[in-house]
């Protein structure tokens, strides 16, 4: 007998041998007909995976996050097997579980379109229908290899032939279709259900590699009930119409040119408004909140990252050059150093710090062509970075601080939800387990002894530190990683910086690595999609545009308009010999939140009449009172206070 603890503490005595289906219809039939997996101490296995020693266990169904996660990746499998059944000459290749859905890449000649989806849908629904038995078998390293070599897949016996040859190879089946998997898979085809579906198609590298072949990459969807599915093909369609280079353009901020800069904006003057009066924004919360600001070279000496260790981990996505005196420089990558190298200059005594030094840094990193992405993954971006610097005894409290900050300064953009994961040490690290132990506690109890609800992120720190990262939550439910805050002991140690403590001595300072908005150019791009373009008024390039409804009424259109300006709110005129109702559809379009309509009542009695974005009732008042209005509305929110 073995003894099976359930999540509740109850114990079920079964006979040894047990396995998840049997261990779930002793609970409840209705859980035996949702379970797709469990777990056994913690970690994830088949339902059919026997238990011979007293274990506990969790029964896994498609409304666990795991359950979820397996479910994709069988469906993945299926739609493997769908394209091999329709096409017997393609080659599969990998096909992992992704956010959201997963998704396929496969090796064949003609390509993949979007009108080939129906089809392959079908045979997947077909598939699922026949309800196949989806089976875990195991090979050695060379029975895998003639495996799939007899069977023509030469992608397969590549990524076999590069494991360690005393290695176990597992193997999942379903019907006449067989892939390499680690699993774990759900027992059969029809608990896969039909709550999916193919989303694009797109090319990819060989494992990633821009050297090898391309493949085509199909991605879909999957989901554990229809609802769920409609639900996110709903979000999907409004993100398309929320895509911030579809409203970049229409609102004129920002182009890229892909032939001559891939992934560098090229800032129009309404855009480079905003990106300036988000800096302008943080640059006075940073000064209320007791930061200085530096200024950094772009272009410095590649020895400064081989001392930070940046090099040896991240070399590859660095742009760097050879000089004809023989020196490497790069073009920065991060901050960091030039922080550090500030922070050297002069003697820092215990009274200086906590010092909290910002800087709005410029800095460019190598991304492969096919995943840059408009702001959201570019190649060259401005970080508003800081670096503080701390004593061990203040740093605990400076997490706290900084903490509060980020998300003040988030609710000032509107997001309130806001999920904190807490980082912890990679596998390749720096430093000993003693620093990363003071580190990862610092950062805890700033969490726990003020209430903030987190979750561990085991293995995802810096190589030099753990960190905080923040995940904000969009109007229609997306979520996106922004800003980061990181405990380091271990760069102030390789760059040796001190200060002079009260008994005289030097001592190391630690630093915090901090950046709120991350990036100006992806905060921006999460602003426009989130806003759907109708920006805060404070932050709106284009506050008001006043038009005349004729050109007889030019002069006081001018006149509104100049006295708006000298009360600090940008304001245009639109003189255009055009139709009052064309200019408002025009303004409307490209999102300009406030227009001013000006006529021969407007101007006798000395108001205007305002339409303001996305609501259709008009209201007339006293320009005074008008300006007065916006003159509160348009400060910063924190100034509003």
């Amino acid at each position: 007998m073995v003894a099976i603890k359930l999540p509740d503490g109850s114990i079920l005595d079964m006979e040894s041998g047990v396995n998840g289906f049997d261990i779930a219809n002793k609970i409840s039939p209705n859980l035996a007909k949702a379970a797709l997996a469990i777990t056994v101490n913690g970690t994830l296995q088949d339902l059919s995976t026997p238990i011979t020693t007293d274990a506990t266990i969790t029964i896994i169904t498609g409304r666990d996050k795991e359950g979820l996660h397996i479910l994709r990746h069988s469906c993945s499998h299926v739609m493997a097997q769908a394209v091999k059944e329709l096409w017997p000459d393609v080659q599969v290749t990998i096909g992992p579980a992704i956010e959201n859905g997963f998704y396929y890449d496969f090796a064949r000649k003609e390509p993949f379109t979007t009108e080939d989806f129906a089809k392959i849908e079908e045979k997947m629904h077909e598939i699922v229908k026949r309800d196949e038995k989806i089976e875990r078998l195991v090979m050695s390293r060379d029975e895998a290899i003639k495996f799939f070599k007899n069977k023509g897949e030469h992608y397969k016996v590549e990524l076999i032939e590069d494991l360690p040859e005393n290695e176990t190879i597992s193997f999942y089946r379903q019907g006449d279709f067989t892939d390499l998997c680690r699993g774990p898979h759900v027992p059969s085809t029809g608990k896969i259900g039909n709550a999916f579906k193919l989303t694009k198609v797109a090319g990819a590298y060989w494992r990633g590699d821009s050297s090898k072949e391309m493949l085509q990459r199909i991605y879909a969807t999957a989901w554990a009930d229809k609802k769920d599915l409609d639900a996110y093909l709903l979000m999907l369609e409004e993100a398309a119409k929320r895509d911030h280079r579809k409203i970049g353009k229409e609102m004129d901020l920002f182009h890229f040119e892909p032939e001559y800069a891939p992934g560098a904006v090229f800032w129009h003057d309404k855009g480079y408004k905003i990106y300036r009066k988000l800096i302008e924004y943080m640059r006075n919360r940073q000064e209320h909140n007791g930061y200085i600001e530096i200024s950094t070279p772009r272009v410095m000496d590649r020895v400064l990252w081989e001392t930070s260790g940046h090099w040896e981990k991240y070399g590859a996505h660095n742009y760097s050059g050879q000089t004809e005196d023989g020196k490497w420089f790069c073009i920065k990558p991060m901050n960091c150093p030039g922080g550090l190298l500030v922070y050297k200059q002069g003697i820092k005594s215990y009274r200086d710090l906590p010092l909290r030094v910002a800087e709005f840094g410029k800095v460019n990193r190598y991304e492969a062509s096919g995943s840059l992405m408009g702001l959201m993954r570019v190649r060259e971006f401005t970080q508003d970075d800081a670096h503080i610097f701390c004593t061990p005894e203040q740093m605990e409290e400076e997490c706290i601080t900084t903490l509060k900050l980020i998300l003040d300064i988030y609710k000032d953009f509107g997001f309130e939800d806001v999920k904190i994961y807490l980082s912890t040490r990679p596998e390749k690290r720096i430093g000993s387990d003693k620093i990363w132990d003071i580190c990862e506690k610092a950062l805890a109890n700033a969490l726990t002894s003020h209430g903030y609800a987190f979750e561990i992120n085991e293995g995802e720190g810096a190589f030099y530190g753990p960190k905080l990262e923040f995940i904000l939550k969009d109007a229609i439910g997306r979520e996106w990683q922004c800003g980061t805050i990181q405990v380091d002991m271990n760069l102030p140690e390789r760059f040796d910086i001190s200060y002079i403590g009260e008994d005289g001595e030097k001592h190391q300072p630690v630093m915090l690595h901090r950046a709120l908005f991350g990036s100006i150019e992806r905060f921006l791009g999460i602003l426009i999609e989130n806003h759907a373009g109708k920006l805060p008024l404070w932050l709106s390039p284009e506050q008001v545009m006043v038009c005349p409804i004729v050109s007889e009424f030019d002069d006081y259109a001018k006149e509104v308009a100049d006295k708006l300006r000298k009360a600090g709110i940008s304001a245009n005129t639109d003189l255009r010999n055009e139709k009052i109702t064309y200019k408002i559809r025009e303004h409307s379009l490209s999102k300009t939140p406030i227009i001013a309509i000006v006529g021969a009542k407007e101007k006798e009695n000395g108001t205007v009449t305002v339409r303001r974005l996305g609501i259709e009732q008009q209201e007339i008042l006293k320009l005074e009172d008008f300006i007065s209005n916006l003159v509160e509305e348009t400060k910063m929110p924190h100034l509003s206070e």
